[in-house]
């Protein structure tokens, strides 16, 4: 099987993930790691398998690798999995923290399965993390989302640990279940 693993990455979180999902992907297939400023959307035709990783941005898909979806012609016979990091928490915690994921990453995994079922494009799953956020946006998570003082040093403890060999194991381990589904 030949697998891509292509990345939109600005503070290098997503490319931390993505360098993990290929290193299982290429361990028995044939795999390609490439940032997807060096690649288009045809290129997602000479593969079986894309891995298709993003920054959130704005709650969503970082806006390039949107741009880069919407050129994808229908059926292009490759299938196609998705990463994210964030700078929320993720859904998995308790309510406050699933509220703020929902809120503030919640519509990556829509756009991807969106995407898909749009094209015929066969989805096989979704896998996200925390990532320190830029300082642009750690402004705009304290001035807009985490605004009590307390509540901002343990967000604060928590983000800048991420993504951790904990997340890096985890993305690996999403690699070896999305491969599982096709091998």
């Amino acid at each position: 099987m030949k697998i891509l693993v292509t990345y939109h990455s600005v503070t290098g979180n997503t490319k931390k993930i993505a360098e993990a999902i290929y290193e299982t992907s290429s361990e028995n297939h044939e795999a390609d790691l490439k940032d997807m400023n060096d690649i288009s959307m045809k290129d997602f035709a000479n593969y079986d398998l894309v891995f298709l990783g993003s920054a959130c941005h704005d709650s969503d898909l970082a806006l390039p690798v949107l741009q880069l979806l919407e050129q994808t012609p229908s059926a292009s016979g490759f299938k196609l999995a998705g990463f994210v990091t964030h700078a929320s928490y993720t859904s998995e915690a308790g309510e406050y923290e699933k509220s703020m994921y929902e809120q503030w990453a919640g519509k990556c995994i829509k756009s991807f399965e969106s995407f898909a079922h749009n094209n015929n494009i066969k989805f096989l799953g979704f896998f996200n993390c925390m990532g320190i956020p830029s300082p642009p946006i750690e402004k705009f998570i304290h001035d807009q989302i985490v605004t009590d003082k307390e509540q901002w040093s343990i967000y604060l403890e928590i983000i800048k640990k991420h993504p951790d060999e904990n997340d890096l194991a985890n993305a690996r381990e999403f690699a070896r279940a999305i491969l599982g589904q096709i091998d």
